[in-house]
């Protein structure tokens, strides 16, 4: 004979205890109430005003085209090898600079692709791209 106990105390509690959960939430809540603004103040700075108009030179496209027995086109202009070596330095010294897009035939020897490449790096042109077909 036990006083006020019950013999059904030692079953197991099958649901969760949401008060400390809640409590833990309550505390978050007050937590990003009072940082949230603190975190929102900045420095006021009064920025200088300026106009910006964008730059809409485009630089000019030279083809420099190749073909197949290894002669230069400059522009579909032929020229030698020593006339490409002067109009690629006067092409250097423009500003902006133009880009120079090289078309060489598939059937032309690398020798002659490779000797145009060298002469534009010799007169300075730093913009170099192929041009090929796609498949």
């Amino acid at each position: 004979m036990a006083f006020g106990t019950r013999d059904n105390d030692d079953e197991v509690m099958n649901e969760i205890n949401m008060t400390p959960l809640v409590d833990v939430m309550l505390v978050l809540l007050i937590i990003f109430i009072i940082t949230v603004p603190v975190m929102q103040h900045a420095v006021s700075i009064e920025l200088p005003r300026a106009t910006n108009q964008p730059e809409n030179s485009k630089p000019e496209t030279i083809r420099l085209s190749v073909d197949a027995r290894g002669a230069y086109f400059w522009n579909d202009a032929a020229l030698t090898e020593a006339e490409l070596a002067l109009q690629l330095s006067a092409a250097a010294a423009r500003t902006p600079q133009p880009e120079l897009h090289i078309r060489a035939d598939k059937a032309v020897r690398y020798e002659s692709v490779a000797r145009a490449m060298a002469a534009a790096q010799r007169a300075g042109v730093h913009k170099i791209g192929f041009v090929t077909e796609p498949e």
